[in-house]
């Protein structure tokens, strides 16, 4: 796979995981929850690298954090795998892997597939996020987990703010692919 890859493939994989990082920091202000742009580029990514070049992309910026790096929005540090919330980034992970491929399966994907891989990839990160926050919340930091807790505080808020970014994301990636030249 990596044998494939040219130099720019490297660049722009170095460049969306800098702005992954970068997103962890833009926060936009919405009540009751400030939403940052990480869904936005990881979403962003699976649609222009592909899924497995987005994968990658995830996970060098994953290793960067959990090498002491600050780039989670909390700051970094291998510690960081038992915060609730790292469930998420994992997801980021697999979320590229499943969008990008979706997005990439035909030559030329138009706003339609690219917004329902955005979808699916968001499902992804969802389902990773969510799974990770009640191991941790309930089993290894003992807390009583509701449904309702895990509905409301790891999936609720955050839905509007997602699909935005979602629909901003396909948006953009329409008109990079072809201006990039990328290819599946």
């Amino acid at each position: 796979m990596f044998s494939k890859w040219k130099t720019r493939d490297f660049a722009l994989i170095a460049l969306f995981a800098a702005l992954i990082a970068a997103g962890a920091f833009i926060r936009i202000p919405v009540p009751p929850v400030p939403v940052t742009l990480q869904v936005f580029f990881v979403t962003l990514a699976g649609l222009v690298l592909g899924g497995g070049r987005a994968c990658v992309a995830v996970c060098a910026y994953m290793a960067l954090g959990l090498l002491g790096v600050p780039v989670f929005t909390g700051g970094g540090g291998p510690q960081y795998v038992l915060t609730p919330t790292f469930g998420y980034i994992i997801g980021f992970a697999f979320g590229a892997l499943v969008g990008g491929s979706i997005a990439r399966a035909v030559p030329a994907p138009g706003f339609k597939r690219l917004l329902c891989a955005n979808f699916a990839a968001d499902a992804v990160i969802y389902i990773f996020g969510v799974a990770y926050y009640y191991l941790i919340a309930a089993v290894y930091m003992g807390g009583e987990v509701t449904a309702y807790t895990l509905f409301v505080s790891c999936f609720a808020l955050f839905i509007p703010g997602d699909v935005a970014q979602c629909l901003l994301s396909a948006l953009v990636a329409r008109r990079a692919i072809p201006l990039l030249g990328e290819r599946n």
